[in-house]
């Protein structure tokens, strides 16, 4: 018996994700690519702040997505903390594609292959609209920032990194 195995895109199974979880969501093509929060921001038009990072550690050996603003950076420690966890690092792209089934620059904030927690910054709940990557490095999602923290499940906290710790660590890298 011959079979065919039908793989779908990545923008497709987060829209067919969208439909499961009941979230309203819009989709856009970018071929020149949306790989970083700038780009993501010039190519769309909005606010960087406006932009939602997927990002992916792994707390104590459990694999877990935060979802943060394109202008910030995560403060680990309160990752951990909230997370209820000691040890934070930033997971490898192989640990991404395979726990999210997204590549790098491509994450979403749903449809991931393996149920993982999720923590979203609460300073994304200011804009009355957010983008995040829509399964490729070139396609975008748009929704409102507490529809898509309920579609996730996430936990609502302060993830990012003080802007006083921001200007203290780029401070000491250039020196």
């Amino acid at each position: 018996m011959n079979r065919t195995r039908v793989v779908s895109s990545g923008q497709d199974r987060v829209m067919a994700a969208a439909v499961e979880l009941g979230i309203e969501i819009d989709v856009r093509a970018f071929p020149a690519g949306t790989k970083t929060a700038d780009d993501a921001a010039a190519a769309i038009g909005c606010d960087v702040s406006q932009i939602v990072k997927s990002l992916v550690f792994v707390v104590d050996q459990e694999p877990v997505v935060v979802l943060i603003g394109g202008a910030d950076r995560l403060d680990e420690g309160r990752l951990a903390a909230v997370a209820e966890g000691v040890t934070v690092r930033r997971a490898t792209p192989d640990e991404v594609r395979h726990h999210t089934g997204f590549p790098v620059g491509g994450v979403p904030p749903i449809g991931h292959a393996t149920q993982l927690r999720c923590f979203l910054d609460d300073a994304l709940l200011s804009q009355p609209v957010v983008w995040a990557a829509a399964g490729t490095p070139t396609h975008v999602l748009a929704a409102s920032p507490d529809s898509l923290a309920e579609a996730a499940g996430a936990r609502i906290a302060t993830m990012r990194q003080s802007r006083d710790h921001q200007r203290a660590v780029g401070h000491r890298q250039r020196s």
